[in-house]
Formats: C-alpha cells, sequence, structure tokens
C-alpha cells in the first residue's frame, strides 16, 4: 500500500471539521476515524480488543478499562497499552473483522504518515495502576460521590434569578464533543498532551466545561482508565493562605485523604489538575527557577506554589487542563510546557439559531428577531456567549410585543444594551432620588473603566469605596445581576458578565457631570488609540469597550440613553475620537487575529455617514482580510467612504452563497446566519471598483472566491466607471481565473498591468488569456507570471500570441515554477519567434529553467535580430554551459538594445566568461548590467575582466560574488576600478 497518498488530519475528518471551530480537538491527533463509529460499532470494537491475544510488549485491556470510554478515550488507551505501530496494527485487525474496509485503508493510511516519525522513547507500554486496599479505594469512591454531589448541583443552578424567569440556560453542543478528546494524542509523538488549555472569551463555558470533566470523571465517563484522581482548583484557593503545600491543598478537597496521599503521589501520570479563575485573582507568578519547588510536602507561598505546579517542576507526570481567558496568556505563557489550545467560542451560528427558536416559541417571532440580528453581525457574534444570547432573545421580544420596528428601536448593536442595563436604573415610585440614581451610575461606569484601563474584573471593598459605591448600591446591583459576588473569603465582586463591564466602561465616557469644568470625562489620545488599535499580532481585550462607545456617541443611542438611564449626556468626546481615528485609518498590515481594522469595526457601529466619511477621508491604502461575516458587513460600509482609496489588498477565505442557492428558512439551513444579506454585502463591497474614481491596484491574495462571487467582481472591475490600472493575483485557487475574469482585460480600457503569481493557470485560463491578448480592445501593458504552474503547451500558445500581439505588451515575466516546465526546443523556437516580431517586449525573465545551451542557441538567434527590443534578459540557473557563450558574444555584438544580462548561476566557467569580456571590449557594447554569480570563475579570469573594465565605460553594475578568484583576482580588480577612464565606478 505504499502507493497511497498520505491524507492529512483535515481529510480524515472533514465531516468533523464541518461542524466544529478551527481551534476544534478535531484539528489534529492520531486515529480521529474512530470517531466514524456509530455506538454500536464502538462497542463491538471494545469487544473485540478485549477478547484480542496479547502481543509481545502489550499489556492486556480489561472490560472494565472501556465500558464507559468514547472514541477519543479508546484511541488514547490504545497508543498508550499498545506502544509504537502496535495500535495501528491491533486497529486495523479489528476493522477487518467488522468489515469496515475504509477504516483499514485511512488506519493504513495514518500508518504511513506516522511510522517514520515514531520516537524510540514512546515505545514502552503504559505501566500497570498502583493496587490499592479495599477500604482505600473505598475512600476514593466516597470522594467521587463527593465531587459527584457538589459538581451536580450545576446542572440546575443558572445565573439568572428573580424577575429573569424566563432565563434558561442551553447546553452548547460541541462542548459535549470535546470531552472525549480533551486528551487526544497528537502526532507525531502519538503521546497525550500533558498540558491541555481551554481558552475564549468570558461566558463562552470554560468553567462549566471544567466542572463537566469533573462530574464525569466521578462518574467514571471520563478517561476512567487514566485518570485515578481529578481536582479541580479555583486560583483563589492559592492566593488565599499566606503558604501552604500541595498535600495541605488535597486535603482541604479530600478530608480523610493524608492516609493516600503517597500512594497518589507514586503514580502522578494518574492525576488530572484543572486549573480556573486566574482572571479573578491578581496573583504574581515567579518565574525565577530557584524560587521553585518539586517537593508536594514543602509549604510555599500561593504563588510559589502555582507556579511550581504549571511549570512542571512539581508533579512533572501530571495532566493538567488549565481554563483561561485570551488576556491571561501573556502571565501565563513562560510557565506552560508544550501546551495544546483548545478555543471554545461558545454557540455555534446553528446553536444560536436553535436558542432563538427555542426561546420564542413560534417560528413567524423567531424568523423576525433572527432575521434581524444577523442583519446585524456584530450583536450576532455576541450571541455567542449564552447569557448574551439571552438578553437579546428578552430584548428584542419586548420591542415585538409593542409591535416596534426593531430596526428603529435599535440602530446599533449597543441600543440593545442601553434597553436591558437601564430597565435597572430606570426611576420608579419608590426609586432612590434622581441624585442618588446618578451618583451609583456614575461610581458603577468609573469602577467599570478603571477595572478595563487595568485589566481587572474582580473588584474588593476599597474598590468599591474609591468609585463611592455603598453597601445599599451593591446589594442593589446583586439583586438585579449586574453585580455577582465572588466566592471565597472577603467581600469581592464581578460584572455577571464582561460586556456589562465593557459597557458601563464606555458609558463613563458620555456622562455629563455639570459640576465639573468639562461637564464630560475626556479621553486622551493614548486611551482612544489603546481602544480602536489593535496590538500587533494579539487580540485587543478593549475592543468591545470601543465598539460600545461608538455607538453611545450614535445620537439615536444617545438620545434614547438619555431618556432610558434618566441621565444627561454629553458628546464632547466626539471630536477628540474624529481627530485621532482619522490618523488611523492604516492600522499595519492584518494578521488572523485582526483581518480588519477594529476601526472599521467601531465606525460600522456609529453609524453615522458624516463622522465615517471625515474619518476615512485620508484612507488611500487598505490590507484586508475577510475571514467572516461581520468583516464583510464592516468593510463593505466602510469603503464605500474611503474616496480617496487607491490601492487595496484584499485576501478572502469567506464562502459567500449565491442567494439562488439559499434556503428560505434561516432556522432550519445549515447557514443560519443571513447568507442573502452576506451575498449583497459583497456586492456593495465590489461596488467601490465603479464608484471610487482613485482606486488604481487590487491585489488578491491566498483567496477563493465562488464563481457567482467572481461575477460580481468581474461586473464592477468591467463597470465604465472602473478606473483600475493593476490588477494582481498571488495564491488565488485556479477556478477564479475564469472567462468572467480575465474578459476584463477586454473591457476596462485603463486595465495595463495583470500579474499572477504563486497560482496554477490552467489551460482554459491561459486558453482565455491567449484570446483577451489577440483582442484590440485590450490595452495591457505589462503582463507578469510567476512562481506559477503553466504546461508547456500553454506556454506556447502565450508565446505565440505575444509575438502576434500589436498592443503596448511591455514585459513578460516568468520565473520557477513556470519555468520549471522543461521548455523544449520547439517551445524556444516559438519564443524566438515571438521576439523578432513583438516590437514591445523590452523584459524577459526565462529563470530556473533548464533551457541548456540548445535553448540559448535560439534565444540568440533572435537577439541577433535588429528588431528586437529586449532590453533585460534574465537566464539565471538554466543548466546553461561555457559552449552556449560564442552565441551569446555574437548577439551582444549585433544587438544594440540589451542593457542588462543575468546569467547567474551557470556553469560557464572561466572560458566561456573570457570570451564574453572579450565582446564586451568593443566599444559600441552598450551592456550596462552583468550579473555572473556563482558562475565557477577562478583567478583565471581576471585579467580578462580586468581589461573589460578598463576598457567598457557602458558597464556600471558587475556581479562577481560567490565565486572563487582569489586574492590575486580581487587585487586585479582593485586596480583595474583605480585606473578606469573617466572615474566611472563600477558596483561589484
Amino acid at each position: 500500500v505504499s502507493y497511497y497518498v498520505t491524507p492529512s488530519p483535515c481529510y480524515l475528518i472533514s465531516s468533523l471539521m464541518s461542524s466544529a471551530s478551527s481551534n476544534s480537538p478535531f484539528e489534529n491527533g492520531v486515529m480521529l476515524y474512530m470517531a466514524y463509529l456509530s455506538k454500536e460499532g464502538l462497542q463491538t470494537f471494545k469487544q473485540l480488543l478485549v477478547d484480542e491475544n496479547p502481543r509481545p510488549g502489550s499489556v492486556q485491556i480489561t472490560w472494565d478499562q472501556v465500558k464507559t470510554s468514547r472514541w477519543g478515550e479508546m484511541v488514547h488507551l490504545l497508543v498508550e497499552f499498545f506502544p509504537g505501530r502496535l495500535a495501528w496494527d491491533v486497529t486495523h485487525d479489528i476493522f477487518a473483522k467488522m468489515n469496515q474496509t475504509e477504516l483499514c485503508l485511512r488506519v493504513q493510511m495514518e500508518l504511513n504518515y506516522i511510522l517514520p516519525n515514531l520516537e524510540l522513547e514512546d515505545l514502552n507500554p503504559r505501566e500497570m495502576p498502583v493496587n490499592l486496599e479495599e477500604g482505600e479505594s473505598d475512600k476514593i469512591q466516597e470522594y467521587k460521590e463527593h465531587v459527584t454531589d457538589e459538581y451536580s448541583m450545576m446542572r440546575t443552578m443558572t445565573p439568572w434569578s428573580g424577575s429573569h424567569a424566563d432565563f434558561f440556560y442551553q447546553d452548547i453542543e460541541r462542548h459535549e464533543r470535546f470531552l472525549p478528546c480533551l486528551f487526544l494524542p497528537k502526532r507525531p509523538q502519538a503521546r497525550q498532551p500533558k498540558t491541555v488549555v481551554l481558552q475564549g472569551v468570558a461566558g463562552v463555558g470554560k468553567t462549566s466545561l471544567a466542572k463537566k470533566v469533573m462530574l464525569e470523571w466521578a462518574e467514571n465517563k471520563f478517561y476512567h482508565h487514566k485518570f485515578r484522581c481529578a481536582f479541580y482548583f479555583h486560583c483563589r484557593e492559592m492566593a488565599q493562605v499566606n503558604e501552604q503545600s500541595f498535600a495541605e491543598l488535597i486535603a482541604r478537597k479530600w478530608p480523610g485523604s493524608q492516609s493516600l496521599m503517597s500512594k497518589i503521589m507514586s503514580k502522578p501520570d494518574q492525576l488530572l489538575l484543572l486549573f480556573d479563575g486566574f482572571e479573578e485573582v491578581s496573583l504574581t507568578l515567579t518565574d525565577r527557577p530557584a524560587d521553585l519547588s518539586d517537593d508536594w510536602i514543602q509549604k510555599l507561598p500561593g504563588p510559589v506554589l502555582l507556579a511550581s505546579l504549571l511549570s512542571k517542576r512539581m508533579l512533572p507526570e501530571a495532566t493538567l487542563l488549565i481554563t483561561f481567558r485570551f488576556t491571561s496568556w501573556r502571565k501565563l505563557k513562560p510557565f506552560l510546557k508544550q501546551p495544546s489550545f483548545i478555543t471554545l467560542t461558545g454557540f455555534s451560528m446553528a446553536e444560536r439559531a436553535k436558542y432563538f427558536r427555542t426561546y420564542f416559541g413560534n417560528k413567524r417571532d423567531a424568523d423576525e428577531a433572527l432575521r434581524f440580528v444577523t442583519g446585524n453581525t456584530v450583536l450576532f457574534s455576541m450571541c455567542q456567549v449564552p447569557a448574551v444570547c439571552w438578553m437579546v432573545c428578552s430584548c428584542l421580544r419586548q420591542q415585538m410585543q409593542r409591535g416596534a420596528d426593531l430596526a428603529q428601536a435599535y440602530p446599533n448593536a449597543t441600543a440593545v444594551f442601553v434597553q436591558y442595563l437601564s430597565g435597572f436604573f430606570a426611576t420608579k415610585p419608590g426609586s432612590p432620588p434622581r441624585n442618588t440614581h446618578q451618583t451609583r451610575l456614575a461610581g458603577l461606569c468609573y469602577l467599570a473603566a478603571e477595572g478595563m484601563w487595568n485589566m481587572r474584573w474582580v473588584f474588593d471593598t476599597k474598590d468599591l469605596e474609591q468609585a463611592k459605591l455603598d453597601e445599599t448600591a451593591v446589594a442593589t446591583f446583586l439583586r438585579v445581576n449586574i453585580f455577582q459576588k465572588v466566592a471565597g473569603d472577603g467581600d469581592r465582586y464581578a460584572f455577571a458578565i464582561l460586556s456589562f463591564q465593557e459597557f458601563f466602561a464606555a458609558f463613563l465616557y458620555v456622562l455629563c457631570f455639570p459640576q465639573r469644568l468639562r461637564n464630560f470625562r475626556v479621553l486622551d489620545r493614548v486611551q482612544i488609540i489603546r481602544l480602536i488599535a489593535y496590538p500587533g499580532r494579539k487580540k485587543n481585550y478593549l475592543a468591545q469597550m470601543g465598539l460600545f462607545l461608538f455607538g453611545l456617541l450614535n445620537e439615536k443611542c444617545a438620545s434614547a440613553a438619555e431618556k432610558s438611564f434618566g441621565c444627561k449626556l454629553s458628546l464632547g468626546n466626539k471630536k477628540k475620537l474624529l481627530k485621532v481615528a482619522a490618523l488611523l485609518h492604516e492600522c499595519g498590515r492584518p494578521t488572523l487575529h485582526h483581518g480588519v481594522p477594529q476601526l472599521f469595526h467601531c465606525l460600522h457601529e456609529i453609524q453615522e455617514e458624516a463622522f465615517v466619511r471625515q474619518t476615512l477621508s485620508d484612507c488611500q491604502n487598505a490590507a484586508l482580510i475577510i475571514s467572516k461575516k461581520k468583516d464583510m458587513q464592516v468593510s463593505a460600509f466602510c469603503l464605500k467612504y474611503c474616496q480617496r482609496l487607491r490601492d487595496l489588498e484584499l485576501t478572502m477565505t469567506l464562502t459567500i452563497p449565491h442567494v439562488g442557492t439559499l434556503s428560505l428558512d434561516p432556522l432550519h439551513s445549515a447557514e443560519p446566519e443571513s447568507s442573502d444579506q452576506c451575498f449583497l454585502w459583497w456586492q456593495e463591497f465590489c461596488s467601490v471598483f465603479r464608484t471610487h474614481e482613485n482606486l488604481e491596484v487590487l491585489t488578491l491574495t491566498n483567496t477563493s472566491l465562488e464563481a457567482e462571487s467572481v461575477k460580481v467582481l468581474s461586473a464592477a472591475l468591467r463597470h465604465p466607471g472602473c478606473k483600475l490600472q493593476k490588477l494582481i493575483f498571488r495564491r488565488v485557487h485556479p477556478s477564479m481565473l475564469n472567462e468572467d475574469l480575465i474578459q476584463v482585460l477586454t473591457e476596462n480600457q485603463y486595465l495595463s498591468y495583470l500579474e499572477i503569481q504563486g497560482t496554477e493557470v490552467r489551460h482554459e485560463a491561459m486558453e482565455f488569456l491567449c484570446t483577451a491578448l489577440k483582442c484590440p480592445q485590450c490595452y495591457l501593458q505589462c503582463l507578469r507570471l510567476e512562481d506559477c504552474s503553466v504546461t508547456p503547451k500553454s506556454w506556447i500558445d502565450l508565446a505565440k500570441d505575444l509575438g502576434s500581439n500589436k498592443l503596448d505588451s511591455v514585459c513578460v515575466f516568468l520565473s520557477p515554477r513556470l519555468e520549471n516546465c522543461e521548455l523544449a526546443p520547439l517551445t524556444c523556437k516559438t519564443l524566438t519567434s515571438s521576439l523578432k516580431s513583438n516590437e514591445m517586449l523590452t523584459h524577459l525573465s526565462l529563470a530556473e529553467n533548464t533551457l541548456k545551451d540548445e535553448g540559448a542557441k535560439e534565444l540568440c538567434n533572435a537577439l541577433q535580430c535588429s528588431t528586437c527590443p529586449l532590453q533585460r534578459l534574465v537566464l539565471r540557473n538554466c543548466a546553461l554551459t561555457s559552449d552556449c557563450c560564442p552565441d551569446l558574444v555574437s548577439a551582444l555584438d549585433k544587438n544594440k538594445n540589451l542593457r542588462s544580462l543575468d546569467l547567474g548561476f551557470n556553469s560557464l566557467k572561466d572560458d566561456g566568461v573570457i570570451l564574453l569580456f572579450e565582446a564586451l571590449m568593443k566599444p559600441q557594447s552598450g551592456l550596462q548590467i552583468l550579473e555572473l554569480e556563482k558562475c565557477l570563475l577562478t583567478a583565471v579570469c581576471c585579467q580578462a575582466m580586468a581589461s573589460m573594465v578598463l576598457h567598457n565605460q557602458s558597464l556600471r553594475y558587475l556581479d562577481m560574488s560567490k565565486n572563487d578568484i582569489g586574492l590575486r583576482g580581487r587585487e586585479l580588480l582593485r586596480e583595474a576600478f583605480q585606473q578606469r577612464k573617466g572615474n566611472k565606478k563600477v558596483v561589484l
């Protein structure tokens, strides 16, 4: 089976990847095809595995070890109990017994991929667990029952109570699928990751999933064969005690465990430690190795104990499961050893649609609500957090019951938060006096803002006093679930949802303070930049606060907020934002985290044409990576205001289905997000090519567009109003180069430059291109094909058309992969014909082609023609020898147009270049640039070269690098340069 193509992990699990996030545990790992087994099939596999006869070097598996295992845990068990390739051999044999032919093939394919990379240190079977006495096993069972009682409570607990009777929590279904593969072995070592990180924004279910792990472990449903003991630690447990040992920490969780401690710690590889709550404490972890300890009995300060565990200095064989927000990565990065990352994204699009359907109960209302929210991609993306999804549904239902127009009620996403949160501040009979009400609101906003600027999410009594929030105010915020109390010693509080803190932090900068000299809290330039510019390659944790601020500065939203909150607002910061934002329209190159400038998202949230237009009035360059629908929406919105835009670089990885293929029912479609709107956004995006007269350059990079999307783009580029001059394709999908797009060359009179780089140019595309080049309406002046894959026949056809083309075709660059077509004599003859008949071709590069001397001879024959206008010829690394040099000399003697010749990386040797140097000594030689890098030259040729330098007055650049000319050769050249007539210098 050696002829099988090795599949990538994505190929093996394409059906799973369609429902999982790009950072899911399904992204990589071994034996992913085990997920294809049905429940019944998995049970059959387990039984056959237990019945399998022991093999040398393996450990016999029992039914107790596999009976509750899911597919991911079975993979884990196989690679630990059957070392090396044994796991794949056993799996293949069992699949064969089950008549699973396709899965047998997949096993063999993966084995071919993995086997060469298996490391010897991994070829040891797993050691058997330490045997426990009957009483000791009973104690572990008692601990499991205690864990079950504690964590089963979370099934009935909700974060909302009291007046929020309509709240319900819907489990995130994908998180359930994460459980069996959290510790899935990764290739190539085929061993479990020892540190797994669950990361994500606040509220997406990291803590819930960690506690679910504890619950399922206690119920013998989670890696039953692997972990004898599991412990969940909130970081406050480390912060509340001055000094403690790890043994004492365990004893507090499991009273009576002291007698078992030695046996438990003797097998640390059977320990699972879960760490949560890094955002709720302000521990400063030590990064000095000398401070860390490997002694689990030694008393240590909390930060030192935590750092010792995270860094694997203590219990290096234990398995760690760590949850944190993206904001904690910088603090923890120095300590984690080869972590495996899993990003939790909360509700998927389908789960959000399901939540809406369940919440509203009837299809008509659910359709209306979902249609509105998917039309605002910023709001829809916020709904990935379950509690926010509920909040949005609650607000929409209130407006719908009143018969209100949702678009009028909510001009932006911020307006939804205004309605929901203002309900807790509205003045009612029996409410606190107006002054008290405003003081509490100001204090809440101050607390939120101080926390956001300083990355603090938990507040103590000192923070509350500084914000002038008394006990009554705190009790009120707790009652209405703006605050929640943080468990542990002392009075410590956090905002119930991080979005609440972000909203109130932004609200501080629109509040009016009449008693102040300036009646608003002024934002300085640095703060504004932090809000709307992304910090290098990291996610900006202040981005949502920035969005809320721009949303609150929308006049309709601000007016609604004044009425709802019962307070006076000031838009004084609006001018300052405009002044700073106008200078940030070019925020650096896009990254994976920031495909679209954060400023674009903020401007889309403010939804005010005059403000956006003025902000983007000087934007001349934009580089965008569009991977999400919200990127598409905000880009389409903002680009239409960039009237001075000259250069647009676009990377498009978002698939845009055509309107005609869409489901009419957004709730039951595979893509519940409004895809028809996405297609309209793409049309709006492309409209800039016909409306922006300054737009000259479009570069499409790493892009794949469906045929209908290409048609929209082509129509915009063919429009009479399109003034585009340069069109560049870099590493695009070959299907994009279709007839629609290439016809632009004949219908856009301004388009003079076409570049295709790093792309497969299929035969049909080349035919379309050749047809366009022959058209009298083609105004192309420069065609550049670089690093492309083109068949020899297509190249011949193109060469013919270049020869017959009477248009202003100035230069064709053909480089590495295009030229790796092994150009045959027929091809070279066709090219020479083109060179003779084309009066405009001035630049030609055939680098990296195996032309050999025979091909060079054909080119030189063309160069000798008096009508050949070629000025630069690149024959770099074309397998030439000294035998081609007489032909080159003849060409140089007769062609006075050639100014630049690159012969680098060819085996010309001394005999060949001496002939060239002698030809260049003639007075009529016009060559100005000669490149002879790595041509196997020695000091033998240096006397001829020195003579040429003395007598040739046109030469201004000579490259002799990577040649062994020795000390004598360098000395001859130095003397020649010093004596050069007219003191004209040559760059060497």
